[in-house]
C-alpha cells in the first residue's frame, strides 16, 4: 500500500504542466473562494453547475487520468452515497403527509340558505364576472417516490442535492487548487495579498513560513503513516485471536508512535533551520516566486466576473 499514490490527497503534481499550473496563484485563490462561497444561497441547479464546472476544469487541463480518477472516483462515491442517503431520509419526525392542496383544485363552498338569499338586497347592476376555471393541481405531487419504507419526497430531494455537491465542491476545489499549485507559490500569493495587514502589525511572513512548512509536512505525515502500517501488516498479527480490547491497545500504541515520529521530524526540521542561521522571518526572508499576470491571468480574471454575474442573476432562489 501506497498512500502517496493511492490517496495523493493535497500533494503537488508536478508534471505535466497544464494551464492550471500556469495561472498565477492570487487568480487560482479567487477562483477557489468563489467556489467556496458560491454554493451559499444558491439554489440545485447552480449547485449542479459548479460540479460540472470543476469536472469540465479537470478535463480541459489534461490531468492524467491516474491522477483524478483516483481523487475524483471515491469523491463521487462518497456523493453518490450521501446524495441517496440524503434522499431517502425522513424530513419530518412522524409526519404523515397530507395532500396540501385540495382534491382537483376546487375549493368547495357551502351555498347560501334560503333565508339568507331573501336577506340580500337586490343590486341596480351587477358586472358579469368571467368565468375562472379551476386550477389544476393533479401534476404537483409532494412524495415523488414511496417503495416500502424507501420515501423521497421535494424537501429530501433537495436536501439530497444540496448536501452530496457540496461535499464535493469544497473537497474537489481545493483538493485540485493543491494539485496545480506548488507551496511556495501558495505561500507567495498568500503573503502578497495580506501585506496590508502589514499596517496593523500582523506578522505576515511568519504566518506564509507557517504555511509553507505546513504544506510541506503533508507528504511526511503520510510517510508516517505509510510505514507503521507497513509495519503492522508485516508481523502477521491474528486480529481474531487478540480480540476488541487488545486490537484497539495495538492501534493506541500506533498511533502514540505515530505522533512521536511526526514530533521527532518537526524537532529536526526546526534544527536544519536553525543550523543554517533561519531564526527570524523577517531578517532571512526567502523569494519563494515570482508574481507575474500574464494574458491567460487577465482571461481567468474575466471568466471570474462572468461567472459570479450568472451567480447572481440566475443562482438564487429555489429550483
Amino acid at each position: 500500500m501506497d498512500l502517496l499514490k493511492t490517496l495523493p490527497l493535497g500533494l503537488y503534481l508536478e508534471q505535466p504542466i497544464t494551464w492550471l499550473h500556469k495561472l498565477d496563484p492570487r487568480v487560482k485563490l479567487a477562483w477557489v473562494m468563489s467556489f467556496l462561497f458560491a454554493p451559499i444561497l444558491a439554489n440545485s441547479l447552480c449547485r449542479i453547475g459548479l460540479v460540472l464546472l470543476l469536472i469540465l476544469l479537470t478535463l480541459t487541463a489534461k490531468i492524467p487520468l491516474r491522477v483524478w480518477r483516483q481523487q475524483m472516483g471515491w469523491l463521487l462515491i462518497l456523493s453518490f452515497l450521501v446524495f441517496i442517503l440524503s434522499a431517502i431520509a425522513p424530513d419530518g419526525l412522524a409526519v404523515s403527509y397530507q395532500p396540501r392542496l385540495p382534491e382537483n383544485g376546487v375549493i368547495p363552498v357551502t351555498p347560501p340558505t334560503p333565508q339568507a338569499r331573501n336577506n340580500q338586497t337586490p343590486k341596480i347592476t351587477q358586472t358579469p364576472t368571467p368565468e375562472v376555471k379551476p386550477w389544476n393541481f393533479s401534476k404537483y405531487n409532494y412524495v415523488l417516490f414511496k417503495s416500502g419504507p424507501f420515501t423521497v419526497t421535494r424537501r429530501s430531494l433537495e436536501l439530497a442535492i444540496r448536501v452530496s455537491t457540496l461535499l464535493f465542491t469544497l473537497i474537489y476545489s481545493t483538493n485540485l487548487f493543491l494539485l496545480t499549485t506548488a507551496p511556495e507559490e501558495i505561500t507567495t500569493g498568500i503573503e502578497n495579498l495580506m501585506q496590508p495587514l502589514r499596517k496593523l502589525n500582523w506578522p505576515v511572513t511568519e504566518i506564509a513560513l507557517t504555511l509553507t512548512l505546513s504544506l510541506r509536512f503533508i507528504p511526511l505525515v503520510l510517510e508516517e503513516i505509510q510505514n507503521l502500517v507497513r509495519s503492522v501488516w508485516t508481523r502477521a498479527i491474528n486480529w481474531k485471536k487478540l480480540g476488541i480490547r487488545r486490537s484497539i491497545k495495538v492501534w493506541l500504541m500506533v498511533a502514540e508512535r505515530l505522533l512521536q515520529n511526526l514530533l521527532l521530524r518537526a524537532e529536526q526540521i526546526s534544527s536544519a533551520m536553525k543550523v543554517r542561521g533561519f531564526t527570524t522571518p523577517n531578517q532571512h526572508q526567502v523569494q519563494w516566486h515570482q508574481l507575474r499576470f500574464l494574458r491567460i491571468d487577465w482571461l481567468a480574471m474575466a471568466a471570474l466576473t462572468i461567472f459570479w454575474g450568472m451567480r447572481v442573476i440566475w443562482g438564487n432562489g429555489s429550483l
